[in-house]
């Protein structure tokens, strides 16, 4: 049965249930005290049994104490220990017996047990309290919520059953859906950490029928009545509309308007869970992507920060999966979850970063930056006059500018600076209070971390003091006191300034700073940069082209500083291992700074020919670290390109002379034309026509269950006639794997509505969807295991939508697990080329595929051929080496889907038997014999028995014209080339000659025949005629009749009397040339009627008859039955 129509079967069931016990609730149980035990031994051991369990062990005995003893002087110990009962039960087996313990009490004790029950129950189902969770340390909170949530499941299951049987109301007459709703809100809404979320999971798994009225979608096969094109419009329809109800108004146990209220409640809970999972994916992306930077500025990741990220992804999961949850148990879709932005504020050197604009001319290899990014970061340089005050900068007024626009501009700046420095001014003044550069490298990652939650691009530095805080004041002793503490504050922060907003916003903070000694003082530390982090350089090397521009004392002596440094280590060259990161960080720095034009052109040029000249040893690195670093930017800026060329020139030539050992030579290349990339053509986009990128953009853009009708009118509008329309619907509707798998149905749905009106265009998509499943099976090449999972559900949907027979589905199963194995028989751990013992890909294929259409082979023929397919399925799986987990439990779910009470076999020996016997039991229902030779022809192996298939139009609906059509023109099954199938050609033509033989000798007959003499063989037997002889236990006008042995043969002879038919018996010897003649007829016509009877039944199972013979071969020649011995 399909899966969907079980869970509304037992909906129905639970719901008849609840009825009468409410019928039951309402009746007053009246009992005789008299009659009733009062003894105090029974009361106790009741009372204990209640606190063990309201389960189904111990309900029939709890029902009779209670029916039996007095009770009255106990409710409250009675009450209290239901309640500890009530947390016991897990199942829903014991979760209905203590309704029913808890609705026997109510009957008896309506006013005494239920009020202080339903109290007790109301108390236990509160929220915890706010202030109470936040005192405790994290890990107890969690624990507390997880032994909370533990007790409130069973009980909220509880009170929901009590709502729908009448003892919990919301008034007379009402029930008590608004009481459970108001329980549930308060959980939900006093629950910032969604700790509460698995209790509305499970209310929702058992109670979303009658509380919020949802019934789960079926997904049967179409049925044979529904018109195609019409199919889009009901979908449409049916997707805006409410779900469909099992029940009259009247039956239904929750009102209508609370049942709306739960539903928009529940919705509105999940949106909210939605916009928090969408939040904290972003947070895991930014925090993997901040420990992604923190990697590569210190090469590992601290204990604390992987600790942090692992309780995030942790916490991350567990929301995703409570949001999967209750997007399947409310039928609403997932939130789209943000990809990773593929902007980043770092500066990736030497990355293939994707340019904004595709058409941008810096993108060709003849460009002067590798990417967009890294021109911005090289050349987008912020003018610090734009923020700082020209006061503060030591510059004066511009008069060197043009005329009109120039006094203009000064204008303006002049109030602007006038502005800023008065704000400056009061800033400055609460300098002693403030307290943002007490902890220099605390300060500045909290800055980091709050810069880095705003997009790129959105943060444009200000003009601010660097001495604003954004962290509480500290005391007036630990503050800063001044440009020094603050300059060292601002020193600290740099090692942190792993971004170009960061370093921009620090080079504003110096300005304000400027002074003599602070330019002495950050030279120095530019300087000493460590040489294990040259993930810095880059970054200061903005950070000294920004300065340089007002401080170019800054720039000179960085330089000269790194000049020296690069003479020192030229001198001691033959130190090797010691000073190589010294050397690497030296000429990285030395390029990131001739990028941004502060090394002058002529002093790195001289430094490359220094290298050249003495091209050995660790020269060749420095040579190769250069041209990575700045080669590119030298070779096709103007003012060096001629010199740098003919330098490269050099060094070409030099390396051809010289002897180098494979590693340099590496080095060399890559360096080279990294440099100097080799010409090649830009890489040519797909062009596409108005019309293709309109057809493309309605089935993967626009499609959607809302939709998919005016999809259908706006695709039947196209110009079917025209060829190229044609190509690209055909290529859209045959590549399922290019739109979402959720709509793979909707693109079946908009083929079977197409066929109305282009019914070759369906043929053409279903041909080649088999064709693709059938590449796959013979290429099996990882990279398109996506694709042929979609082909597959695209064709099971397209055989729910009518499109194709279930002969089609059978054979894509069979060959999915028989394909490319030795006569098609896949053997226990033995390697093939195509489905390898470990490859578990065409276990998913076909759990997929019965996912899809397996519900609708539930009877009849079809659900014969399904079972045999899956007892041959047992056997492959075992065949296979031990199954993931994942597989395994996605084998047993599709099993327990379709067939829930179907015997899983354990061993590969249970699985060969079970083949064997499936085999040997379908080969005797088609006629066939296991001993016979599968050579002979069918017209030798004796009567077949007819089989009638069963009408499946409940279910399954009227195969289409499809289904009567041959096999695939390539046998699922592996067979010799000298062993056939079916008739062969001669006996199809000795056929053909029979049946000729048979019409033209009965032809002939008849007209020889002189209808004079043989009036007796046409003539009829009255009905009183007929009866008569039927009571005397005639069979016919010349049967025998054996009163004295086999003497005489019985006659009946007709005479006519007027108007009305006489018969008489006459007795005929049964040696006369009369009985002679006639017992030879009659054997002679019994003989021709059973011969044409076997070959009408030959010819309409011919078909079936193959499959059987393709089967008997199989088992006979592959070795199917497996023997151990010991």
């Amino acid at each position: 049965m399909d899966s969907a129509l079980l869970r509304v079967d037992e909906e129905k069931a639970r719901h008849a249930k609840r009825v009468k016990l409410r019928e039951l609730n309402a009746a007053m149980d009246i009992q005789e005290l008299s009659r009733l035990d009062s003894t105090l031994k029974r009361h106790t051991g009741l009372i204990k049994r209640m606190r063990q369990s309201l389960g189904a062990d111990h309900r029939d005995q709890i029902l009779k104490d209670i029916d039996s003893l007095s009770l009255e002087k106990y409710i409250d110990e009675i009450a209290g220990a239901a309640l500890e009962g009530i947390m016991r039960c897990k199942t829903e087996k014991d979760i209905w017996s203590a309704v029913e313990v808890i609705s026997a009490l109510h009957r008896r004790f309506p006013a005494a047990f239920t009020p202080s029950f339903i109290s007790s129950l109301s108390t236990a189902l509160a929220a915890p309290s706010r202030a109470a969770l936040s005192a405790l340390p994290p890990e107890q909170r969690e624990k507390e919520d997880s032994a909370r949530v533990s007790r409130q499941r069973p009980l909220l299951r509880v009170c929901s059953e009590l709502a729908l049987v009448g003892i919990i109301t919301d008034g007379q007459r009402r029930s008590g859906g608004e009481w459970i709703m108001k329980v549930l809100r308060e959980l939900l809404s006093n629950d910032p950490t969604l700790s509460s979320l698995p209790l509305l999971s499970i209310f929702l798994k058992s109670y979303s029928r009658p509380y919020l009225g949802l019934t789960p979608p079926q997904s049967k096969q179409i049925s044979a009545e529904t018109e195609p094109g019409t199919l889009s419009s009901t979908t449409t329809n049916a997707a805006q509309g409410e779900f469909p109800t099992l029940l009259h108004e009247d039956k239904e146990l929750v009102e209508q308007e609370i049942r709306d209220r739960f539903k928009r409640m529940c919705e509105g809970y999940f949106d909210s869970v939605s916009k928090k999972l969408t939040i904290e994916h972003k947070r895991l992306q930014d925090q993997d992507r901040r420990n992604h930077e923190a990697y590569i500025r210190s090469g590992e990741i601290f204990e604390d920060r992987q600790q942090a990220y692992e309780k995030m992804t942790k916490g991350y999961e567990k929301l995703l999966a409570s949001c999967q949850t209750l997007s399947e148990l409310m039928y609403l879709p997932m939130p789209s979850l943000p990809t990773a932005s593929q902007k980043s504020d770092s500066i990736q050197i030497g990355g293939n970063a994707v340019s904004g604009d595709e058409e941008d001319p810096l993108a060709n290899s003849r460009g002067k930056w590798e990417d967009e990014e890294e021109r911005r970061f090289f050349e987008d340089i912020q003018d610090l006059k734009d923020f700082v005050p020209k006061s503060v900068l030591g510059i004066e007024s511009d008069e060197k500018e043009d005329q009109e626009i120039a006094e203009e501009r000064e204008k303006v700046e002049k109030e602007k600076a006038d502005a800023e420095a008065k704000k400056l001014e009061e800033e400055l003044e609460g300098l002693k209070l403030d307290s943002d550069r007490v902890n220099g490298r605390n300060d500045g990652t909290t800055e980091v971390e709050m810069r880095e939650e705003e997009p790129d691009g959105t943060i444009t530095p200000t003009p601010t003091s660097p001495t604003k805080a954004s962290s509480p004041p500290l005391s007036p002793q630990l503050a800063p006191q001044g440009p020094s503490q603050l300059l060292t504050a601002l020193l600290a922060r740099l090692p942190d300034a792993t971004n170009r907003t960061m370093i921009d916003q620090a080079a504003i903070d110096f300005a304000f700073l400027n002074s003599k000694a602070a330019r002495k003082r950050l030279i120095k530390f530019l300087g000493a940069v460590p040489k294990n982090r040259t993930d810095l350089l880059p970054h200061y090397a903005r950070f000294v082209a920004t300065l340089n521009r007002y401080m170019p004392d800054i720039g000179a002596e960085l330089v000269a500083l790194l000049d020296e440094e690069f003479r020192y280590l030229q001198r001691k060259k033959n130190v090797v291992k010691e000073l190589a990161e010294v050397r690497l960080k030296n000429i990285l720095y030395l390029s990131s700074l001739t990028k941004f034009r502060v090394v002058p052109s002529h002093l790195v040029l001289h430094m490359f020919k220094v290298c050249l000249d003495d091209f050995s040893g660790t020269n060749v690195e420095n040579i190769s670290i250069l041209l990575e670093g700045c080669g590119r930017f030298l070779l096709r800026s103007d003012e060096t390109r001629e010199r740098f060329g003919t330098m490269l020139e050099l060094m070409r030539r030099k390396q051809s002379m010289q002897h180098f050992d494979q590693r340099q030579i590496l080095l060399l290349e890559n360096a080279y034309y990294q440099c100097n990339p080799p010409e090649r053509t830009p890489r040519q986009q797909k062009e596409r026509t108005p019309l293709e990128l309109f057809i493309r953009h309605l089935i993967y853009d626009v499609l959607a269950k809302k939709t998919i009708d005016k999809v259908l009118k706006l695709l039947r509008k196209l110009d079917w006639d025209d060829p190229i329309v044609q190509r690209a619907l055909h290529k859209v509707f045959t590549k399922p794997w290019k739109i979402k798998y959720s709509n793979v149905n909707l693109l079946a749905m908009l083929t079977y509505d197409l066929q109305r009106y282009h019914p070759a265009f369906a043929i053409s998509v279903v041909d080649q969807v088999l064709e693709d499943i059938r590449r796959g099976l013979e290429q099996n090449v990882y990279s398109t295991n996506q694709r042929r999972v979609a082909a597959i559900k695209y064709l099971g949907e397209l055989y729910i939508y009518r499109l194709l027979g279930s002969i089609l589905v059978f054979d894509t199963l069979w060959s999915l697990v028989t394909f490319g194995h030795p006569e098609g028989h896949p053997l226990p751990r033995q390697p093939c080329p195509l489905d390898m013992p470990n490859d578990f890909f065409r276990v998913r294929l076909v759990c997929v595929l019965l996912d899809t259409v397996g519900m609708c082979f539930d009877r009849g023929t079809q659900k014969r051929k399904l079972d045999n397919f899956l007892v041959f399925f047992q056997y492959y799986v075992l065949c296979k080496e031990d199954l993931p987990m994942d597989v395994d439990f996605m084998l047993s779910d599709s099993i327990e889907a379709i067939r829930p009470k179907m015997t899983m076999y354990k061993t590969i020996e249970e699985a060969a038997v079970a083949v064997d016997d499936m085999f040997n039991a379908a080969l005797q229902n088609a006629g066939l014999s296991t001993g016979e030779d599968s050579g002979e022809d069918s017209d030798e192996e004796g009567e077949r028995p007819q089989q009638q298939d069963e009408d499946d139009d409940d279910t399954t609906g009227q195969e289409s014209s499809n289904e009567d059509r041959t096999a695939s023109p390539d046998p699922v099954i592996v067979l010799s080339t000298q062993e056939h199938l079916g008739p062969s050609e001669e006996a199809e033509a000795e056929f053909e000659k029979e049946l000729a033989k048979i019409i033209t000798d009965s032809s002939a007959e008849s007209r020889k025949v002189d209808k004079k003499t043989a009036w007796w063989d046409s003539a009829v037997l009255a009905p009183n005629l007929r009866k008569k002889r039927a009571d005397e236990g005639d069979v016919d006008a010349g049967g025998d009749n054996k009163p004295d042995g086999d003497a005489v043969m019985q006659f009946t002879v007709i005479t006519k009397r007027g108007s009305k038919q006489q018969g008489r018996h006459l007795l005929v010897p049964a040696e006369s040339a009369l009985a002679v003649h006639t017992r030879s007829a009659q054997l002679q016509d019994k003989v021709e009627q059973q011969h044409l009877k076997r070959l009408v039944l030959d010819y309409e199972q011919r078909e079936e008859a193959e499959e059987m013979k393709a089967l008997e071969v199989r088992n006979r020649a592959g070795a199917i039955k497996i023997r151990y011995i010991g």
